[in-house]
């Protein structure tokens, strides 16, 4: 990994300008500046209970109670969230043409708002909801008020919230009602990747076609944890392409990183979409 002490910004210029079709992979640090909490600290260690998986929440009614009642608390801080100037830095970006594909993992929808426009969602979107049994899509906001009034009780409650809208609220999810689909009656879940599920193979299809017309890789925001987002930096490196982040302590691909910088990466960006602007004025 190259040495950047000395000027971490102008290594990023650098590499930017040599590699002029960027594939952008994003994670969870990029919207904490939205009021997001991330899920990892700066060793990369869980910060709070590991998220639902997609086999509890599918075979079990108790796990789909508590899942609806947290994200029935956590949802009016995913529907308020806005576009932070990570966001907005990197949708100039992809507007001066230095962007050819941006894939997130966050599934808050912050990049499209920014004006973002070639975004592929690894882990779906969390303002979107499905039907299991007949695949009728929903609307998230709408299906919050249908929560609040089957729940009375559980309505106005307040906890941390993680980036898939999961608030930290514990106690007894007995009594919860949990809406089924207003067209078949079958069982509701939002349209997003659990943890323990795959990610279509359509996106990360697309993903990776996309990472074989790309000159480099630019992690930024993410602990590559995940597989999802850390196999990209692994088929990259090994197709020669240089990797580099820019993130906030320990990522798993440290190790195959040609350049790191660990600085806020709303900061580090808003400064390169001016450094580059700059150089057309």
């Amino acid at each position: 990994m190259t040495s950047i002490a000395n000027s971490p910004r102008d290594a990023l210029d650098a590499f930017v300008r040599a590699h002029p079709r960027l594939f952008v992979l994003t994670g969870a640090g990029v919207s904490t500046g939205s009021g997001i909490p991330g899920y990892r600290d700066h060793d990369a260690r869980w910060q709070r209970r590991q998220p639902v998986t997609h086999q509890d929440f599918v075979r079990s009614d108790a796990a789909r109670r508590r899942y609806w009642a947290r994200s029935m608390a956590g949802w009016p801080l995913m529907a308020n969230a806005a576009p932070n100037a990570a966001h907005q830095a990197l949708a100039r970006l992809e507007r001066a043409g230095r962007i050819a594909q941006l894939v997130t993992q966050n599934v808050d929808g912050l990049h499209q708002r920014a004006g973002s426009a070639r975004v592929i969602e690894l882990h779906g979107n969390i303002h979107g909801v499905v039907c299991l049994d007949c695949r009728a899509p929903l609307r998230r906001a709408d299906l919050q008020a249908r929560l609040e009034a089957a729940n009375p009780a559980f309505a106005g409650r307040t906890a941390r919230v993680a980036p898939d809208g999961d608030a930290e609220v514990e106690q007894d999810f007995d009594g919860f009602t949990v809406p089924t689909c207003p067209l078949c009656g079958g069982t509701l879940k939002p349209d997003v990747v659990f943890f323990g599920a795959n990610v279509p193979r359509p996106l990360a299809a697309g993903a990776l076609d996309a990472l074989e017309e790309a000159d480099a890789v630019l992690a930024i925001g993410s602990t590559l944890m995940a597989y999802s987002g850390y196999r990209f930096c692994e088929h990259a490196h090994a197709a020669g392409k240089p990797v580099a982040a820019i993130n906030l302590g320990r990522t798993r691909a440290d190790a195959l990183l040609e350049l790191k910088i660990e600085e806020d990466c709303a900061a580090v960006l808003t400064a390169l979409a001016e450094r580059l602007s700059a150089a057309f004025r």
